[in-house]
């Protein structure tokens, strides 16, 4: 059953199913069969909810990172980036802009409307339910793409939904997995996702199609669950498991890279590249962080630094972010950890050590709940952040602001919000929650 155009604060006894990041240039020094190639070469609110006041920054000492294995790297990038960003921060008035240069000028391209009238929706644009009764942990908008988004299920299967031309359907379903699927990911030209799954395998699939390419097996016949691509050669895939381990895998031989292994302290969770691909962070049930230095010519790994959130807390989400806005230019990392809070952290140098920014409240105590940045730089005063929650609700967050920083308050799942994605224009937001809803929400076009 689907659902289409709902408005805001329409009744759910209307509704049955409530009875319950600018492309970037791709390496190629392995090469895929044209069947397989992922570089594209061959065509290859309801209504703002009441704000919280903002915490002092919680300068906790575990949060500036623990020394791992000792590298002579060059700190420079990361380390005089953040000393600059920071000197200008915290110099300026509560809630200003840093003052760049094209502060006025962004300011003028905003037509000064506020964060919360930006991320202001008219409601629920369609409803998708074929992964009823099934979790829907992760779903995720294609690349640079309006209308292409994917989701996975505890079902066992993935779907790949149009939103364009009307109505919106199920282009796709992926069927194969034995177990539950826990996570995917798309290629930079969305004609290959790979997923991972409790049945122990990982799997590359065509999305054209839905044909299944390359089944690869974990050799230590583990849980697999999470993944990610290396934004710079997406014939690498990184994958992490439920005995502790993290294994680059090439993808286009389906064989592990020699010296891209490495193990944590607790099952592997969430996984998140830089932009530039050189540093991966990798977050474990125990409550870790962990930073890796990746080499793009081998696909080794190196572990760098480690950060322990909350002792026995998961890390159920990490996200990384250049900047934070063109006005804050901040390396960040947002991060989900069962902490009942969402956190923001700051990158400090080239090893990926993390520095608490702040922190937002949400209800967060147990469910594998994600958040992302928002994927436009804001011309607009402040930036935003989005989470889903264990109270049924999606919240964005301003993370420059000090005092009641909930920009927007979205209701209309029936339980936990799992996990969040945004089209490539901001047009469009997807939410997936517990009870196996995907809910599509349009902005208000101003």
């Amino acid at each position: 059953m689907q659902i289409s155009c709902w408005k805001a604060g329409r009744s759910r006894d209307h509704a049955s199913p409530f009875r319950q990041n600018a492309p970037v240039r791709v390496s190629h020094a392995l090469v895929f069969p044209a069947s397989l190639c992922v570089c594209g070469s061959h065509g290859c609110c309801l209504a703002a909810g009441a704000g919280s006041g903002r915490k002092d920054f919680e300068e906790d000492p575990r949060a500036q990172g623990a020394r791992g294995h000792r590298r002579s790297v060059s700190r420079g990038s990361y380390q005089l980036q953040a000393q600059m960003n920071r000197a200008v921060y915290d110099e300026r008035p509560p809630g200003s802009l840093v003052p760049t240069s094209v502060a006025e000028a962004s300011r003028a391209m905003a037509g000064d409307t506020t964060l919360s009238e930006n991320y202001a929706f008219a409601g629920m644009h369609h409803i998708f339910d074929q992964h009823v009764d099934s979790a829907v942990p992760r779903l995720q908008f294609a690349n640079d793409d309006k209308h292409l988004l994917a989701c996975c299920s505890l079902d066992g299967t993935l779907s790949i939904m149009t939103l364009s031309p009307p109505p919106p359907t199920v282009k796709v379903t992926l069927k194969g997995h034995a177990g539950p699927v826990t996570d995917f990911a798309w290629s930079l030209s969305n004609d290959i996702i790979v997923s991972t799954s409790k049945d122990g395998t990982l799997r590359i699939w065509n999305t054209e199609d839905g044909r299944c390419i390359r089944e690869v097996a974990d050799p230590e016949g583990s849980e697999l669950l999470c993944c990610t691509f290396q934004p710079m050669n997406n014939n690498l895939t990184v994958v992490g498991n439920s005995k502790h381990h993290l294994q680059v895998v090439n993808i286009s031989t389906g064989k592990k890279v020699k010296g891209g292994s490495s193990k944590l302290t607790g099952r592997v969770l969430s996984l998140s590249f830089d932009a530039p691909g050189r540093i991966l962070w990798a977050g474990d049930d125990r409550g870790s962080i962990f930073s890796f230095l990746f080499d793009m010519a081998t696909g080794k790994l190196t572990k760098a630094k480690r950060l322990v959130v909350n002792e026995g807390s998961p890390i159920s989400s990490i996200s990384a972010r250049s900047w934070i806005s063109r006005e804050a230019r901040d390396p960040s990392l947002l991060v989900n950890a069962c902490v009942n809070k969402l956190l923001l952290y700051r990158v400090v140098d080239n090893e990926g050590t993390l520095q608490l920014k702040r922190s937002f409240p949400i209800q967060h105590g147990s469910q594998p709940l994600h958040s992302i940045f928002c994927p436009l730089m804001s011309f607009r005063q402040g930036a935003c952040v989005v989470t889903g929650s264990e109270d049924a609700c999606v919240y964005f967050f301003d993370v420059e602001r000090n005092t009641k920083a909930i920009v927007n308050k979205l209701q209309g799942h029936s339980g936990p919000v799992l996990d969040v994605s945004f089209n490539c224009d901001e047009s469009l937001l997807a939410s997936s929650d517990a009870t196996g809803m995907v809910i599509i929400w349009r902005r208000e076009q101003k």
